[in-house]
Order: C-alpha cells, then sequence, then structure tokens
C-alpha cells in the first residue's frame, strides 16, 4: 500500500540524529567551557585592562550613536519599568477594585515591581541593548580577523574582549535596576494617585508596610547574576560567529533568543528558592 502517513525516513536517520545530539552536546560543553574560561580570567581583565573595562562601561551606560541620542540604555530600560509600573497600577486598581479593596494598589506595586516586574524588565533592556550590541561587536572582529590579530599579538583576547564586558556589564547593571525600580514605584503611584485619585496617604501606606528591604536585596541580587548570564551568553555567540555578515546577525538572534530563555529560567528558579510557596506573605481580615 502507498497511501500510509509514515515518512520514510532513509536508512541512515538513526546515525544522523545520534550525530546531531552528539554535537549539539558537543556545543553545550565547549560553551560551558568557554564561560568558566571567561569568568576565570575577570582577574586579568580588573589588573591589566581596567581602562577598557571603564570604556565599556560608559559605552553600555550611555550607548553610541543613534542610542546616546535618547539616553542610552538607562533611558530605554527607565521607559519599558515606567510602561509595566503603569500596566500594574491600572490592573491593580481594577482588579482589586472588583472585590472592594482597591486601596490595597501600593501593596501590589510593592509586592510584584519588587520581586518580578523590575529584574525581568531590567534584564530584558539589557539582553536586547547591551547584550546585543557586545554580540555584534565580537562578531564583528571575529569575521574581520581582529581577533586572530590581538592573539598573535600576545593579547589574551578572551580576557580582554569577554571579560572585560562581563565585568562592565555587572557593574552597569546595578544602577540600571536602581533605575528601573525608581521609574516602577513613580509610575505606578502616578498613575493610581493621578488617574484613579486614589488618596496618597492611603496608597503611601501600604507601599511603606509591604515594601520589604530583603525583597529589594534579593531582587538585586536576581538582577546581578541576570547581568552575568547575559554577557556570558552574547560574548561566547559573538566571539564564535562565522559566516561572514549574515552569520553575525543570525549569532546576535540566536544570543538574544538564548539569553531570554536563560533570563526567564534563572528568575523562576529564584524566586521559587527564594520566597517558596508563601513567598513570605500572609494576608488575613
Amino acid at each position: 500500500m502507498t497511501g500510509g502517513t509514515a515518512v520514510d525516513r532513509g536508512p541512515g536517520w538513526p546515525i544522523k540524529t545520534a550525530r546531531s545530539v552528539v554535537d549539539s552536546w558537543n556545543r553545550v560543553g565547549a560553551q560551558i567551557k568557554f564561560n568558566v574560561r571567561s569568568v576565570r580570567e575577570t582577574g586579568i581583565a580588573l589588573t591589566r585592562y581596567h581602562t577598557e573595562i571603564l570604556r565599556l562601561i560608559a559605552q553600555m551606560s550611555l550607548g553610541t550613536g543613534a542610542l546616546a541620542l535618547i539616553g542610552g540604555t538607562v533611558a530605554v530600560v527607565g521607559f519599558m519599568t515606567m510602561t509595566t509600573g503603569a500596566v500594574i497600577a491600572v490592573q491593580g486598581y481594577n482588579e482589586l477594585s472588583g472585590i472592594g479593596v482597591e486601596a490595597m494598589t501600593g501593596f501590589i506595586s510593592a509586592y510584584v515591581n519588587v520581586r518580578i516586574v523590575s529584574p525581568a524588565v531590567a534584564g530584558i533592556g539589557l539582553a536586547a541593548t547591551i547584550g546585543a550590541g557586545a554580540t555584534a561587536q565580537l562578531g564583528a572582529m571575529r569575521i574581520a580577523d581582529e581577533i586572530d590579530a590581538l592573539e598573535v599579538m600576545a593579547v589574551r583576547s578572551v580576557a580582554y574582549l569577554v571579560s572585560t564586558r562581563v565585568v562592565a556589564g555587572v557593574v552597569v547593571v546595578i544602577p540600571l535596576y536602581c533605575v528601573a525600580m525608581v521609574c516602577a514605584f513613580l509610575a505606578a503611584r502616578f498613575g493610581t494617585t493621578g488617574f484613579y485619585h486614589q488618596s496618597t496617604g492611603v496608597y503611601d501606606h501600604y507601599f511603606n508596610t509591604f515594601l520589604n528591604s530583603t525583597d529589594l536585596l534579593w531582587s538585586l541580587f536576581t538582577v546581578v547574576l541576570m547581568g552575568i548570564a547575559v554577557m556570558l551568553v552574547h560574548t561566547y555567540y559573538g566571539y564564535t560567529a562565522t559566516g561572514g555578515p549574515a552569520g553575525v546577525g543570525a549569532a546576535v538572534g540566536r544570543s538574544v533568543r538564548t539569553s531570554l530563555i536563560v533570563l526567564v529560567l534563572l528568575l523562576l528558579a529564584i524566586a521559587l528558592s527564594v520566597y517558596g510557596q508563601s513567598g513570605n506573605f500572609h494576608l488575613s481580615g
């Protein structure tokens, strides 16, 4: 019979499948090895290439070209968190007003912004701006044989190009997180008190009551880990880019996709391990 739905994979498909699995596993091992080497050589970057680190910090925070005209990465993340803070104000007030407790909108801002929204938005902004830029820069250097030229001149290319960017990314992400948190808080407060005309005293009371300094520290720790993960992922894809300009573009796309997946998994793992089932929160009335 020829009308069956089975797909003829050919006699060699088990070998091809096994080879694909082995190649994928080897790529994972190579990426882990590269990341370990990058972290190990951060000491060399701090002692020998501190000038390059300072240059990268200025470039990552303020941006270059068109990005610098709007304030750099700080402005991008600030606008993003202002939007999410306004969404929290709208959704929180409307949902809570349905059960008659709209006065606790300040609690939603203090609880959701700190634990989930601001770390996630800061990580996404870091990946979409600083991370993608690092991949494009390193990829362009790779296809132009500039990285090989550094090796010929006895310059540690991983320490000079990768470890410096990891250190600079960690330094930049801390004020970036602070800007994101402040913008989210201000947007939620203005949306609740300005558009829904809730009393500022009521909003501030519940906001200050439920704002936990321990949650802020854990949130900052999460963002720092996100910064390290983002820079390691993006620098790897840029450092190993092949195939000319088209290959660099493909590497940028793969790096952004991978870093977003890593960010979500990292945020989920930290949230579950720190806050557990109850989330250190109990509400009774």
